[in-house]
């Protein structure tokens, strides 16, 4: 048995230091004090003296309280910790809002509008002179070497790409004074997306052969697009050949989409519809995002003009608001040649030299009309019979003998009927106003006269109206509503309903493949509808007749 000749017992608070603790134990009074370990929360602790200079402790087993004392105290650290951490949580909030938002600010403004190098205080392109930034970014990197590809293999190529076009309308000024390598930022290249389109043009590419192997030796993964060339559909013995479309070359995340522009008669551009064929990889990059290819599209031949970006030289539309505004609306579509082949082969074509020169009067006098619209900014498409004779047999009807031609009411000028006199064009007749029911007759050369139907929109449906001299009647046409496509007819470049079967229908019925060569405008369509009568008041007005 030990013998022991002092014991004394100690609380220590859990708040106290391990030198507070060692301060008050002393043996027996004498000696150095002897420091007790520390230990979180409140502790027992007897004190054993077995000699003079040998003290040892003993923890006693603590009570419960103690023990609910103990579990409070690590409720208030866990508390603790999770204090800190919100707060450190925050921190890192208020940073990304304060710091990474302004630093982005360059991309986007609060007006949703990519605005590079733009912040919302106004700032402009950056002119900084240190770090090159965001000329690491794929978009760049993959801009770049398509640039050096398609420059070392004479590709004649230029920029369509509709974000990157945007930005530098909008910064053209800047863009226009920022010489080749002076760049210190990267500000349209390299604005997130997924694509970088660019225009091929085909009828310029001398050396086809070999470019693809290059691309791939640089880096790219490369897929072409083919398929039928529809200038060729006419053409038995031509028809089904193939031409290129499309090329899809990707760097690593990003995709240069290359459109294959075709040159055609009517002095335009046009390419193909993107259609996959079966054995083509669906997930080579995402297809529906593609910004061009959807559909068939047409475009103006433009004027181009070479530009530094971001310290890259490229080719892009002289007419960059033009351009722009002809991509949402460039859906084209062609005439069905097919079905003009089997038409003709039921019905014997025309070629008296009667119908031979009404033809050639037509189409004079439809350039001369296209030609007069477009220099006052007037949209305008093949209408009733001209429209009939485009969808069925791609061409002029000989017997019609007029033009016809639709423009909505919202798109008329007060200078229109000058504008046709002074092309050569005297009016006919004016029926309506334009408040209602307007229409205009210009006569053409050898008897061939340009019909003007103004079209009105209503909730569900658009109308034109029609008016008979010799009594005041009004009529109404009635067409469900339709959007406007680009098509070829007799080498011109023409607007068409892109819903061509609705709207001959609703104005021909379900046998307008029959020609009818007897035609009453005020009761054979049927859509024709009475709309009353003018009043006698207004005829002056209403009914002019020249």
């Amino acid at each position: 048995m030990l013998s022991y000749k002092h014991c004394l017992w100690f609380r220590f608070p859990y708040w106290a230091s391990p030198s507070i603790l060692g301060t008050y134990c002393l043996p027996g009074g004498q000696g150095r004090p002897q420091e007790i370990p520390f230990v979180h929360g409140i502790q027992d602790y007897l004190l054993i003296q077995k000699d003079e200079t040998n003290w040892v402790t003993f923890k006693r087993q603590p009570s419960e309280h103690h023990r609910l004392m103990s579990r409070i105290n690590k409720n208030v650290i866990l508390a603790l910790l999770t204090l800190t951490s919100s707060a450190f949580l925050l921190f890192q909030l208020y940073y990304y809002k304060h710091y990474l938002s302004a630093k982005f600010s360059q991309w986007k403004t609060s007006d949703g509008d990519w605005r590079p190098g733009k912040s919302e205080n106004g700032a402009g392109l950056s002119k900084s002179k240190g770090s090159r930034i965001g000329f690491d970014s794929i978009q760049w990197r993959a801009v770049k070497k398509f640039i050096m590809l398609t420059t070392s293999q004479n590709v004649p190529v230029f920029l369509i790409d509709p974000l990157v076009l945007e930005l530098i309308n909008k910064n053209f000024e800047q863009v226009k004074n920022t010489s080749h390598g002076s760049t210190s930022e990267c500000n349209f290249f390299c604005v997130p997306r997924d694509f970088t389109a660019f225009a091929l043009q085909y009828h310029l590419w001398k050396n086809e052969e070999g470019w693809f192997r290059i691309a791939e030796n640089m880096g790219f993964q490369c897929l072409k697009i083919e398929n039928k060339d529809p200038r060729l559909d006419g053409i038995d013995s031509l028809s089904g050949t193939e031409i290129p479309l499309h090329y899809l070359c990707k760097l690593a995340t990003h995709t240069i989409h290359l459109v294959v522009f075709h040159e055609r008669s009517g002095n335009y551009l046009w390419h193909g519809h993107l259609r996959l064929k079966a054995h083509v990889d669906r997930k080579f990059v995402p297809f529906r995002k593609l910004q061009f290819g959807r559909y068939p599209g047409a475009f103006d031949r433009p004027e181009l003009q070479e530009i530094t970006v971001d310290g890259l030289d490229v080719l892009i539309p002289k007419d960059l608001m033009h351009f722009l505004e002809e991509i949402p609306h460039s859906r084209f579509i062609e005439c069905r040649y097919k079905e003009a082949r089997a038409f003709f082969q039921q019905y014997l074509d025309d070629n008296t030299v009667e119908a031979m020169m009404f033809r050639k009067s037509a189409k004079e006098l439809l350039q001369l009309a296209a030609k007069t619209l477009k220099k006052l900014g007037v949209p305008f498409w093949l209408s009733s019979g001209t429209c009939l004779g485009w969808y069925r047999q791609c061409g002029i009807i000989p017997y019609s003998k007029d033009v016809d031609l639709g423009i909505f009411i919202q798109d008329y000028k007060s200078n229109m009927i000058s504008a046709f006199q002074d092309a050569g064009l005297p009016l006919k007749h004016k029926f309506g106003k334009v408040e209602d029911s307007l229409e205009l007759s210009f006569q053409g050369k050898d008897d061939v006269k340009l019909d003007i139907f103004f079209f009105y929109e209503e909730t569900d449906h658009v109308w034109n109206g029609g008016t008979q001299a010799k009594t005041g009647k009004k009529f109404k046409y009635l067409f469900p509503k339709f959007t406007l496509c680009w098509t070829e007819f007799v080498d011109m470049k023409v607007h068409v309903p892109c819903e061509t079967i609705e709207y001959i229908e609703a104005n021909y019925g379900k046998t307008w493949k029959i020609p009818v060569k007897t035609w009453d405008w005020k009761r054979s369509p049927p859509n024709v509808q009475p709309n009353g009568i003018w009043p006698i008041s207004e005829w002056d007005e209403v009914i002019q007749l020249y």
